[in-house]
């Protein structure tokens, strides 16, 4: 595929898979329109980049389907003034889109070759607001916290308290939310209301769950 057939490949994402899906903030809209997204996936996958699945990355990472990224984005209802933590950050993909939106973003990623494709990745875009470090995705990134706006760019099990508290007053962190007991995903929203947090399902979705948020089995005598 060329470059304008990655533009209509966009474009039909947008109408086709986005706007059909309750996807309506224009500021979301417009970042997804603008980012290509055939740039973030392993060069045998650019022609697939922008069908409605979760996309393989490496090292148990998967680019999250297109349609349940920008609601998750959506959700968290960005502010120009945001500073936001992406977890699990890949290849810079939802930190592309999100760098759009707000003052600044910082990505975690613990695998350092996905680091290295994610600077490359937003060099070339030309992208100077986010910061990535390598870090255990458990321990986020409190040097910068606390953050308006925290997604896992992931599934998860559990979030640990260590990350739920790196929000700010009234901060909100989204990501899919599957237990070990179930075999259904729910996009979650998690909201902190001072030193409580609550969580909220608010549709659907299946995502890979990644293995630093799997729930770890208790021992038993």
């Amino acid at each position: 595929m060329n470059e304008q057939s990655f533009y209509q490949a966009r474009k039909i994402m947008l109408e086709s898979q986005i706007r059909p899906n309750k996807v309506i903030d224009e500021l979301v809209l417009s970042a997804f329109s603008e980012t290509p997204r055939e740039l973030f996936v392993q060069k045998s996958m650019r022609d697939i980049a922008y069908i409605d699945e979760d996309l393989p990355l490496s090292n148990g990472r998967y680019l999250m389907e297109p349609m349940v990224l920008a609601r998750l984005v959506q959700s968290l209802e960005l502010t120009l003034s945001d500073n936001v933590m992406i977890i699990g950050v890949g290849t810079g993909y939802s930190a592309a889109i999100i760098s759009k939106m707000v003052t600044s973003v910082i990505g975690i990623e613990s695998r350092a070759p996905l680091i290295q494709k994610a600077e490359s990745n937003l060099a070339q875009l030309d992208i100077t607001n986010t910061v990535l470090f390598k870090e255990r995705l458990q321990d986020g990134y409190i040097k910068e916290a606390p953050y308006n706006a925290i997604l896992i760019d992931g599934g998860v099990s559990c979030v640990p308290n260590s990350i739920l508290n790196q929000l700010a007053v009234d901060g909100k962190l989204v990501s899919i939310y599957r237990s070990e007991s179930t075999a259904a995903g729910e996009a979650s929203s998690w909201m902190r209301s001072g030193d409580k947090f609550s969580r909220t399902c608010l549709f659907n979705a299946q995502v890979p769950t990644l293995e630093e948020f799997k729930e770890k089995p208790e021992f038993q005598f």
